[in-house]
This record gives structure tokens, sequence and C-alpha cells, in this order.
């Protein structure tokens, strides 16, 4: 189900839910309303029967004709509000006990009509005197009896208006509750798994979002991350390449310097030896012929660790020696520091723990650096590599740092250099390889800084985790899956 149908689901839910509860508020207080303004008409209705029965007393008891017209004018006043107000009060009682109420007052009516005719005063003794007070009996006790079964009528619709509140409050609760869990648990899920990825992408792990993919608009945003994951992979393998193919542009110097001289020397050896060979022994030939060899394989040995650096590899995470590797792609730059006339000194503490690393992938970081150091730096300069590790201080990392005695970076550009296109080389940088051994770096789970002085050098810190049993193997399916 797409989203914005969700949404319009649980959005109809509440709304349905909100008209009912409206709906029987209304309800219910129209009938509350209603019953209220009867009483306040029973209470008028009362007080001018009361009046009625008063003057009747009156009356009968001292002979006060007077009192007959206070029983005239209360039962005009008593037919014209039940005439007016006939509609709330049929509302509030119903027809049938409109009609009873009207009866009573009829036969009160008619009662005293006997007694307001009769020629001479009569005693209450008398029988229009008793049905006269029939009447006006009956029709007290009928309206008191109505008022307090709409009183109580009253205060039982309060008490059920309370308790359906209450009930449809709780079930307006549970359906939120409900269509929340139903509708928006799975969504918040998703947009969790979309958060966790951005985030990884954001620290160079570009890892796509595995399970299912649900069918509507996160499932849209979830497929086109997964794409621009891959997309950024391809990228990233391919600015590798582009920084180690610039690389080997730098190399180029430093190697043609080095494959000039086993050059030279098997010219030099093949001029000699064509000019004495007459008069060499086959001993001497041979000699000739050794020599010739070992510079050839001295020309492969520089071609082939070019081609090694150049060439893209495959993501192979595997237990290695820091040191091992340091060395080795100090060999490769053996040449650039020859020609920049660069003094390498190496600090390489013994026995360190091994690491669990993308040798490749590690190497290209140590290269770059190298030759970031090496560019640095005027000739006489010294390129320090240092490997530590203390149980003590940092028992579950090693430490790598590059250090170079060249111009320095300014303080203001450090919180930089780590940018993708960012260079203090001016046109002469990219500006991608700090940026790309940075993600390299955090790929595995390690960190990178920076110290430099104007003037002094600079220093780059590597924190590599060291590798145990347990979370080699974690690291191995982390690996694989961010393949």
């Amino acid at each position: 189900m797409k989203l914005v149908h969700k949404i319009t689901l649980g959005n109809t839910l509440g709304i349905i839910c909100i008209i009912l509860v409206a709906a029987f508020s209304y309800h219910e207080f129209d009938i509350l309303l209603a019953k209220l303004r009867f009483v306040e008409i029973a209470d008028n209705l009362n007080a001018s029967f009361l009046k009625m029965r008063l003057a009747e007393k009156n009356y009968f008891l001292y002979k006060d004709k007077s009192a007959l017209q206070e029983i005239r004018e209360q039962l005009k006043k008593s037919y014209a509000t039940i005439k007016k107000l006939r509609k709330d009060i049929t509302k509030a009682i119903g027809e049938k006990n409109f009609q009873e109420l009207q009866a009573d007052l009829r036969a009160y009516e008619e009662a005293f009509e006997l007694v307001e005719n009769a020629d001479v005063l009569h005693t209450s003794g008398g029988a229009r005197g008793k049905a006269i007070r029939e009447a006006g009996r009956r029709l007290r006790l009928f309206s008191e009896h109505i008022v307090k079964i709409e009183r109580k009528s009253v205060n039982k619709i309060i008490s059920a208006s309370k308790r359906a509140l209450l009930t449809f409050f709780g079930l307006t609760i549970l359906v939120a509750i409900t269509s929340s869990y139903l509708f928006f648990s799975r969504m918040f899920k998703n947009l969790r798994r979309i958060e966790r990825t951005a985030n990884a992408v954001s620290k160079g792990e570009f890892v796509k979002i595995k399970g299912p993919i649900p069918d509507n608009e996160l499932g849209s945003a979830m497929n086109a991350i997964n794409k621009m994951c891959e997309e950024l992979m391809t990228r990233h393998e391919q600015l590798i390449q582009s920084k180690k193919l610039s690389s080997i542009g730098i190399l180029t110097a430093g190697v043609a310097h080095e494959l000039g001289n086993p050059l030279n020397n098997i010219s030099m050896v093949a001029q000699t030896f064509m000019e004495v060979h007459e008069s060499l022994s086959p001993e001497e030939r041979l000699e000739y012929m050794n020599i010739i060899l070992q510079e050839t394989k001295r020309i492969k040995e520089i071609v082939q660790n070019l081609l090694d650096f150049s060439r893209p590899k495959k993501r192979d995470f595997k237990i290695s020696d820091i040191n091992h590797l340091i060395e080795h792609s100090l060999v490769l730059v053996q040449n650039m520091l020859h020609v920049s006339r660069i003094r390498p000194k190496l600090e390489l503490q013994d026995n360190l723990p091994p690491v669990f690393i993308d040798e490749d992938k590690m190497q290209s970081v140590f290269v770059n650096l190298i030759t970031n150091a090496i560019q640095a730096m005027s000739a006489g300069g010294v390129l320090t590599l240092r490997t530590k590790y203390d149980e003590k201080e940092d028992p579950d990392r090693i430490i790598v740092q590059i250090s170079d005695t060249g111009k320095g970076i300014p303080a203001e550009f450090l919180s930089n250099i780590f940018d993708p296109f960012f260079s203090t080389k001016g046109t002469e940088g990219t500006g991608l390889g700090l940026s790309i051994s940075y993600g390299i770096i955090k790929n595995h789970k390690g960190e990178i800084e920076v110290e430099s002085e104007v003037g002094v050098g600079t220093t780059f810190t590597i924190k590599l985790p060291i590798y145990r049993e347990k979370e080699g193997k974690d690291g191995r399916q982390e690996n694989h899956g961010n393949r």
C-alpha cells in the first residue's frame, strides 16, 4: 500500500472517530438540554399549580371569591406555557406524558368551572369541593412525579455520557495506536534503515540497504539509495584507480632514472662483449651473460611493482603484518626518494599485533601519503615511517605515523584537507588523494588524524584496529557485506 494511501486511511479513521464522538455528544447534550429546559418549565408550572392550590384553599376555608380569579389567571398562564413550549416539553417527556399532563390540567379546569358557576359558596366537604381538590392533587402529583423522573433522567444521561465519552476516548486512542502500529511502524523501520545507510555513506561506507524493499514511496527511495551506493562505489574505485595512475605519472621520473641504470649497464656489457668475445673464455662469457640477466631481472622487478600498484583488484581483507606492508610501499616510491634526494627513516616496532585489512587499498593509502610527504619536502628532507603499539594506552589499535620535514600546512586548512577536491598544491593537485584515503581508513574501522606546523613539517597518524580471532570473523562478514 502506498504511503499516501496509508496516511489517508489513518486520517480517515481518525476523522470517523471524531465525527462519531461529536455526533454522540451532540445527541446526548441535545437531549440533556431539552430535559433541563423541561425541568425549568416544570418549576414554573409547579409554581402556578401551587398558587392555584393556595387560592383553592382560600376559597373553601375563607369563602374568598377573589381566589377564583387567581385560579383562573393561573390556569390561563399554565395553558399558555404548555401551548407555547409544547415542542420542548414533548421532546423531554414524550407525547404520552404531555397528553396526560394536559388531561390533568383540563380535569382541574372542569372541576374549577363547576365551582365557579355555582350560585352559592360550597364548603370543601361538598362533592364539587372534593372534585376540584382531587383534580388539583392529581395535577400536582403528576407534575412533581414527572419532574422527579426527569431529574433522575438528567443524572443518568450525564453519567452515561461520561462513560460513553470515556469509552469513545479509549477506542479513539486504541484506533490511533493500532493504526500507527499497522500503518506507520514499518514505515518508521524503513526510515531507520535509510538513516543508517545514509550515515554509513557519509562515513565512506557504501553499504546497500538489505532486506525486502516495500512497494511504496519509501521503496522507491531505498532503490534509489541502493543505485546511488552502487554508483558511488564504482566512482570511488575509479577515483582510487585515477589517483594511482596519477601517482604513477609522478613516479615516472624516478622510474625512468631507475630503469636507465640497468639499461646502461646492459648496453655497456653488450658492447664490451661484442668487442672482446673472441678472446674470452667460456667462464668469462657466462659472467657477462649473468650481469645482463641480473640487470634484466632488476628491470622486470621495477615494472612488476608498478603494474601491481596500478592494476585494480577486488577487495581482499586478510590478516596482515603492517610493518611488511609499509616496507613494500616504501619500495614502490624508492625511485622518487632517490630522485628527490629524500632520506627515508624507518622506526617500526617489532612484534606488532596483526591487522585485518585489504592490503591493496591500504598500500594505496601509504603510497599516497608518502608521495605527498616527498612533494612537500625539498632535497635533504627526512621521511619518517613509524609504527607502535601500547597495550596499556590503547589495547585495541596499532598506530602508523608518516612524518615529513616539509613546509607544513597552515592551521586554517587543516580542517578541510580530507574534503574532496580540496588541495594546497594549487593546479598541481586534484584534491582527491586524502579524501579517498580517509574513506579507505574509515572502511577499515580506523581513524586518520593530521598535525602540522608551518616550516617544521606534517605528521599523519593512522589508527587501525588489531586483529582478534572473534572480531576477525565478524570483520570478515562485515567486509563481505560491504563489497
